[in-house]
């Protein structure tokens, strides 16, 4: 059975596609992250797949091409050796920036002989709707076509493919500079096969990565190539035609093996907007930032009284509904397997200060801004001064009951702090005397009622002697400097206790290690001045990282196996922004680092 460390990440920047160490394709959601797939054996055996490997036993090598998203897996046999090189391809001559704004739909694969004879097999299994609908295959020209439910799939190839019910299959030998190559093109049901004008190519496919790369390389620190990979894979996490950037590529992939803590994650959250933006400042550059924000302000629409939505859709959707597919077993028999995500209907108040933060950090390249950003701007801050006295579902999500969580009104400070900063390209219905009262209101409750002589740190919500990880945003907020006396109390208690398996936990009772709870460790340590200490945390996380340099949400320290939804958002974002703080806190010391954030 498959870890989740043996997949692969493909991307076209709409959709992504998960492939194993053995060849098989078994995750791919077209045309959009958040569709149902076509491809889902991730969730369950007889969900859908496309496997493509040879007929002997093999050992396997893989690696991207260059700076891309592009895998190529090398097969040694005792007869040869072959090499498969698998991509969603690109729009022909999509350079730079503007790869990914339009898609052609097509998974591309390239077998190549290297050395000796291999023979392969193929078995093209796709399932509609999560494995619910097995689809008619049927010939035709140059391949096999599959029609059921919402899409069709044409298969052309240069080798013959065999049908029976429900699959296609084909044996072929590829001796050494020979090719055989596939293409697999996802169209609406009514169009007819061949009418896509699309040539996009491997070839084509690479160039406009590696042009990406070119674009936004400007990070000459600590980790580099861990950080351009990360850069890759948030770009390759972001819906283009919006800028929405998805949490996961995934959904149901277990926190805990064979438990229920199982989420959809294929949504783009506001909560993690503004670590986004400084990762992607850090390792590429926020060139997208009107047209993210006018995202944002239009999945919003005009806000009156409701309540301010956590997440959204890749095209801006609200209404996120989460329901159950009973007939999956889900990933290594941990159910249930969800779609949907009930946490868009929760309170969040952290999020208003993210979407600040974001705006302050990106403020001189939003320049003038436009109405609805602004009227989004100003409401959030309006709403902090407003709510920030009520308790909430916090950022982890809790689906129990409604806490007053630290983490939340410190965001809550974050919200008031850079609308003030903003206050001058806000415009006239900026209330900056209001908001200056409510954030030292915020600040002084934080101070007071967050500290726990018992824990002798900060501690997860006001009232609680229980140690939580989210109060290590404190510093990387500037609400405390990390050498605070309490602060630092509060990082060292966090380190000694919920750092205790080798990874930082959310919380004591949680068993896994939450991989950007540790990287924010890693920062407020460098913060703090020690940098060594900060760098072995680092290299503990990243070592969890797979042979690809893709991380998930969570790791198991006993089996040293990724879990939860992959790959990770908020994972990249937070290996990222820890080898930015290493570098600068090497170079220039910690207090001049942390000002310059």
């Amino acid at each position: 059975m498959n870890a989740i460390a043996d997949y692969g990440f493909l991307s076209d920047c709409h959709s992504a596609a998960l492939i194993d160490r053995a060849g098989s394709v078994d995750w791919w959601c077209v045309p959009r992250f958040d569709s149902a797939s076509v491809f889902a054996r991730l969730l369950g055996p007889d969900a859908g797949h496309w496997s493509l490997r040879p007929t002997a036993a093999f050992e396997v090598e893989r690696r991207y091409v260059a700076d891309s998203l592009v895998l190529r897996t090398v097969f040694t046999t005792a007869g040869g050796e072959v090499t498969i090189t698998d991509a969603l391809g690109l729009e022909l001559g999509a350079r730079g920036h503007a790869i990914g704004l339009r898609s052609p739909h097509v998974l591309l694969r390239r077998v190549e002989g290297s050395r000796g004879t291999v023979e392969m097999a193929t078995e093209f299994a796709p399932r509609m709707e999560y494995g619910m609908t097995v689809p008619h295959v049927l010939d035709s020209t140059d391949g096999v076509t599959a029609r059921g439910g919402p899409v069709r799939l044409d298969l052309t190839s240069t080798t013959t493919l065999s049908r029976a019910p429900g699959i296609a299959t084909g044996r072929f030998t590829v001796h050494a500079g020979e090719q055989v190559n596939f293409r697999l093109a996802s169209l609406p049901p009514s169009e007819e096969s061949g009418t896509t004008e699309d040539q996009s190519t491997l070839e084509d496919t690479i160039a406009g990565w590696n042009s990406w790369v070119q674009l936004h390389d400007g990070y000459n620190g600590r980790h580099r190539d861990a950080v351009r990979r990360s850069s890759l894979v948030l770009q390759g996490l972001t819906f283009q035609p919006t800028g929405a950037v998805v949490a996961a590529a995934t959904t149901s992939l277990p926190e805990k093996l064979g438990e229920d803590l199982n989420f959809d994650y294929r949504y783009a959250w506001l909560r993690d907007l503004s670590l986004t933006i400084r990762s992607l400042w850090i390792a590429a550059c926020p060139d997208e930032a009107n047209r993210l924000f006018r995202w944002i302000a239009d999945a919003g629409g005009h806000l009156g009284d409701e309540r301010v939505q956590i997440m959204y859709g890749v095209g801006g959707e609200r209404n996120l509904a989460e329901h159950e597919l009973e007939h999956l077993p889900g990933f290594r028999d941990s159910r249930p397997v969800r779609i949907g995500n009930a946490a868009w209907d929760q309170e969040q108040l952290d999020v208003l200060g993210e979407v600040l933060d974001a705006a302050e950090q990106l403020r001189d390249q939003l320049g003038e801004l436009e109405e609805p950003t602004r009227e989004l701007l100003i409401t959030l801050a309006d709403r902090a001064a407003a709510t920030w006295r009520e308790p909430d579902a916090g950022m982890w999500e809790a689906r129990d009951r409604q806490r007053q969580y630290i983490s939340s009104k410190v965001m809550c400070w974050v919200a008031l702090d850079r609308a003030i900063r903003l206050a001058p390209l806000l415009g006239d219905g900026a209330c900056v005397n209001r908001w200056e009262e409510a954030r030292e209101r915020v600040r002084a409750a934080v101070l007071t009622k967050g500290w726990s002589e018992r824990a002798g740190a900060y501690t997860g919500a006001f009232g609680s002697d229980d140690l939580d990880a989210s109060v290590l945003l404190l510093p990387l907020v500037h609400f405390l400097p990390a050498d605070d006396e309490r602060m630092w109390a509060t990082i060292e208690a966090v380190e000694r206790e919920l750092g205790d398996i080798g990874l930082v936990r959310r919380w004591p009772e949680d068993p896994m290690g939450f991989l950007i709870c540790t990287y924010w460790l890693v920062e407020c340590l460098a913060m703090g001045g020690e940098v060594a200490r900060a760098e072995r945390w680092f290299e503990q996380a990243t070592s969890y990282a797979n042979d690809l340099g893709l991380l998930s949400e969570e790791a198991d320290p006993d089996r040293k196996e990724l879990l939860g939804n992959y790959p990770q958002a908020f994972s990249h974002v937070g290996l990222i922004n820890a080898a930015w703080r290493l570098t600068q806190t090497a170079e220039h010391g910690a207090g001049q680092a942390e000002a310059s954030t």
